[in-house]
């Protein structure tokens, strides 16, 4: 997710982040111990040319992160900034591993199954895999699209690599041979900002797009199983109403199949359930709150972690009570 601030969870684990700067700890302890605290502006930088192939000025990158993510075990997490590093963490306990530098800015980051790699999407529509095992070692050109890739997934058992782009395709690629296209996922008609492999049902996807719409799909076959559309009578009055928007972030609870939906301009978290057996989405709810939401994420054990934008409460946990999903007391 590309803001200034975000959100994200593994298990006990959470990272909160903003600008230049993310903090760690556990949901499971208050005890200043567990906090780890880090700022990009430390990390080393690589010398760069004043002038670019060009000969035009190299445009200086800032430090602020706009991209992390979590390893499916919670062992490694990795983050990307504006100044074109790839930094690869381990988390228990929480050590910097090492600083790389990418070609150019990204867009989304995800770990593999495995572990064993780090994929990363940038802005010219290349994807590269860095290894985790060897984390010094440079970047290696996995596969590339004609626009700019918005986000990247990979299916649980690590055969396919997804990735979204500004053209409103969705490619499913071969992981160990990714010139190989197994399938396309067509049906959006706008950039596709989000996509999500269900990990419950790798199977099926779930996809965001700028035609507000949610999608879920088979995606081995391209097959589109339901499609909802965002923009309804519901949406709440304000000076966003009039606005396009899309999805900046996708999450999923595996326990009664949630899933929550978080829109770049409305202060509006929206809540379906996957009803996977019938292979469609149904709407249940929009969680509306006074402030700008950054982020949101599930906890396994607790619920729906909120990030907005206020100092004096800036997470809320939401749980669902008698079906119906609501903030709890501070």
């Amino acid at each position: 997710m590309a803001s200034s601030a975000g959100l994200a969870l593994c298990g006990q684990a959470v990272v909160v982040r903003g600008g230049s700067q993310f903090l760690a700890t556990s949901t499971a302890s208050s005890d200043d111990d567990s906090l780890f605290m880090y700022d990009c502006g430390t990390a080393e930088k690589k010398p760069q040319e004043d002038k670019g192939e060009d000969g035009q000025p190299v445009e200086k990158g800032s430090d602020t992160i706009l991209a992390s993510t979590f390893s499916t075990s919670g062992s490694y997490f990795a983050l990307t900034d504006d100044s074109k590093r790839l930094i690869l963490f381990r988390t228990k306990p929480w050590q910097c591993l090492s600083v790389r530098t990418v070609v150019r800015r990204c867009t989304a980051l995800m770990f593999t199954a495995s572990e064993e790699k780090v994929l990363v999407a940038d802005k010219s529509g290349d994807v590269y895999s860095f290894s985790v095992l060897e984390p010094h070692e440079c970047g290696r050109l996995e596969l590339g699209h004609l626009s700019m890739l918005l986000d990247v997934a990979v299916s649980p058992d690590d055969r396919y690599v997804l990735t979204a782009d500004r053209d409103e395709k969705i490619r499913v690629s071969w992981a160990l041979a990714p010139h190989n296209i197994e399938a396309f996922c067509l049906g959006h008609t706008e950039f596709v900002s989000r996509i999500f492999v269900v990990p419950d049902h790798p199977e099926l996807l779930l996809s965001s797009s700028g035609d507000c719409t949610l999608r879920l799909w088979e995606y081995r076959r391209g097959r589109e199983l339901h499609c909802c559309h965002l923009a309804s009578p519901q949406e709440p009055a304000g000076p966003w109403s009039d606005k396009r928007f899309a999805a900046s972030r996708i999450t999923y609870w595996s326990r009664d199949s949630w899933v929550a939906l978080l829109c770049d301009c409305l202060p509006v978290v929206c809540i379906f359930r996957l009803d996977a057996p019938g292979r469609q989405l149904v709407c249940r709810q929009q969680l509306s709150f006074q402030h700008r939401v950054w982020d949101v994420a599930f906890e396994e054990s607790q619920g729906l972690w909120v990030l907005q934008d206020c100092r004096e409460a800036p997470l809320v946990l939401c749980r669902p009570v008698d079906g119906r999903w609501q903030a709890l007391p501070a």
